[in-house]
């Protein structure tokens, strides 16, 4: 098994990544509807949410979503997680621009930075998952994040996703997949995603993290929306919205 990239080299090569994550049309292009889904996510979080207070970003990277959330829904104060202090940067000037509220920064791994407990309405995490190790990590982590919720807070989760079946991982990550990635530019291009795929992240199924969310606690999941092995659903901590 490939030796997994640490959080520092993560850090690192997003410190080297901002305009091309800042641009909806080059930061997504190695993810399946990408474009689709933080329309989705925004739309439901607008929804549920009219009157959205704290927000929470993990991993926000350039604050594409927060910066498309703050068309729909106006005023909510809004805290961005990062490694990289040029994507927090760049997040904040763009995030503020677009709310009222007050834009807080935090670098860090989410795991591990001080956040206040039962403090937010939303939690967003996306293309962030994938990055967490074994189950231990993967169990911590959820819990850590279901005490940053408050009652009837939710958090929507765009991701890499696995298939715990070989036969069907290999037919969706390998060929169709594969087959995508080849044609943004040609195989050699595929080959480096695989690469620094398998180096990077430890991508869980959908099910295994359904599941996960409803042990540490969330009451209601659903799965939002699913293409190959990329998926968004969301998950509440109680049945009724944050007041």
């Amino acid at each position: 098994m490939t030796e997994k990239s640490t959080v520092k080299e993560i850090e690192e090569r997003f410190d080297q990544d901002v305009t091309r994550f800042s641009n909806l049309d080059t930061g997504q292009q190695t993810t399946l509807d990408a474009l689709f889904n933080m329309e989705l996510i925004t739309d439901g979080i607008a929804a549920v949410y009219p009157e959205l207070k704290r927000v929470l970003d993990i991993g926000c990277g350039a604050g594409n979503y927060p910066v498309k959330l703050a068309h729909k829904v106006s005023g909510f104060d809004c805290t961005l997680v990062d490694l990289s202090q040029p994507m927090l940067d760049k997040a904040k000037e763009r995030v503020q621009e677009m709310t009222s509220g007050e834009v807080e920064c935090v670098k860090g791994d989410f795991r591990t930075v001080d956040l206040t407990a039962n403090s937010y309405d939303v939690i967003i995490a996306t293309a962030v998952l994938h990055h967490l190790r074994d189950d231990q990590d993967w169990e911590e982590a959820f819990q850590k994040l279901y005490g940053l919720l408050k009652e009837g807070g939710s958090i929507w989760i765009f991701d890499l996703v696995i298939h715990d079946h070989e036969a069907i991982q290999n037919l969706v990550y390998k060929n169709h997949y594969g087959a995508y990635l080849t044609s943004l530019k040609d195989e050699s291009y595929r080959d480096h995603v695989f690469a620094y795929i398998e180096k990077e992240d430890t991508p869980r199924s959908v099910n295994y993290q359904l599941d996960l969310l409803k042990k540490v606690g969330f009451k209601s999941v659903d799965v939002l929306h699913k293409k190959f092995n990329f998926a968004s659903f969301v998950a509440f901590k109680s049945g009724s919205k944050a007041s």
